[in-house]
């Protein structure tokens, strides 16, 4: 049994924030349209300034919860933007549609946002930049901790059950009118980013800031915020970043990645503090790992990193589950995550459903609707 997860100074659980990703589709056909920037003008009108912002290409926008400590509270805040965000993308003739890739293709090829950083990006990675084509959409949670020292140790703990998070969001099977084979072929494509993948293991914040600088002064990082490992420390915020997750229509498996991401967290910084070795996972098995998740999603196989086998992807998902129950227990997260996995058990991941969808139907067109009207209605 780990530690009991130890609370924020005031007594309240961890903070857990969610940035998520959406692709702009039109009206008709469905294919990605670069209307982002009146998207944002109206919704940013409505919200204020950071809350909804651009992203690589036009077609996309990116919508951020405030930090919360109570689920019920983070649910709030992610239907409050992704409704605006609707209602802003209708007055600009188009739709918000959370799924990791583009089902259906744009009209025409869409140029990077007009934006320095942005236009130095594509010139430096043309081919990388070019692959993304309208963008490729993720989830991001940040969970508050505070002392980088802790957070780089959570880090370091979190490599082995990074797999299970992916494999539970999955959520992009076709691109551009076609069955990519893949539950997650965002993660495919976002791994062409040099620095995309499993964080190293760093001793110490001061070691991670030193690599993060020599990889700037390289070049082959533009900046910092070029870090796509899929933990990260923020250099905006006090907190950990995990990034493996496909952007997901259903908000219920928004929730219940973000109270599983907390938890887990909250368990492993208990176990920081309490001295316990973090098992060291070799980076080949570790890599493996994430592509079988993004290869299976929740519906096939994963690579259990205890033994180098494969398992069924469900239970090494309830593996994690029970590792984090302590952190769980410690923000009473615990009924609504038993609540809302077995609800994803029944249903399917994200890509089972579009694969289900497209079954459904026989037309991209229908996915896109299906994807578009669980994203405005949350």
């Amino acid at each position: 049994m780990a530690s009991r997860p130890a609370p924020q100074p005031d007594g309240s659980p961890l903070t857990v924030g969610v940035e998520e990703e959406f692709l702009l589709v039109d009206t008709g056909l469905g294919a990605a349209v670069p209307c982002a920037p009146e998207v944002i003008e109206q919704a940013s009108a409505r919200f204020g300034a950071g809350q909804v912002q651009a992203e690589l290409f036009p077609t996309q926008v990116e919508i951020a919860s405030a930090p919360c400590t109570a689920l019920a509270e983070l649910r709030a805040d992610l239907r409050r933007l992704r409704r605006g965000v609707a209602d802003a993308a209708r007055s600009a003739g188009c739709r918000p549609m959370a799924s990791g890739t583009a089902v259906l293709a744009a009209a025409t090829p869409v140029e990077v946002t007009d934006k320095p950083r942005y236009r130095r990006m594509a010139r430096t990675f043309a081919p990388i930049a070019e692959s993304q084509a309208e963008g490729v959409c993720g989830c991001h949670v940040h969970v508050g901790i505070a002392d980088r020292d802790e957070a780089v140790q959570v880090g370091n703990a979190l490599r082995p059950w990074l797999p299970a998070l992916e494999a539970l969001a999955a959520n992009s099977p076709f691109r551009h009118g076609r069955d990519s084979g893949y539950a997650s072929t965002r993660a495919l494509i976002w791994c062409r980013w040099p620095s995309a993948g499993p964080a190293p293991r760093f001793t110490s914040a001061k070691a991670y800031d030193d690599a993060v600088d020599a990889l700037v002064d390289s070049g082959m990082l533009l900046d910092r915020k070029m870090v796509y490992w899929y933990a990260r420390l923020s250099d905006r915020y006090p907190t950990i970043e995990i990034r493996v997750a496909d952007v997901n229509a259903d908000l219920d498996t928004v929730v219940l990645f973000a109270a599983l991401a907390r938890g887990l967290c909250a368990t492993l910084l208990a176990e920081v503090r309490a001295g316990r070795p973090v098992p060291v996972v070799p980076d080949e098995l570790l890599r493996a790992a994430h592509w079988r998740a993004a290869h299976d999603g929740l519906e096939g196989l994963g690579v259990d990193l205890v033994t180098g086998r494969l398992r069924p992807a469900r239970d090494l998902l309830e593996r994690l589950v029970e590792h984090a129950r302590p952190g769980l227990e410690a923000a009473g997260d615990q009924g609504t995550v038993s609540t809302l996995l077995s609800r994803l058990n029944r249903l399917g991941g994200g890509s089972a459903r579009q694969r289900a969808a497209y079954a459904r139907h026989g037309d991209f067109r229908e996915v896109v609707d299906d994807l578009a009207a669980a994203t405005a209605t949350a």
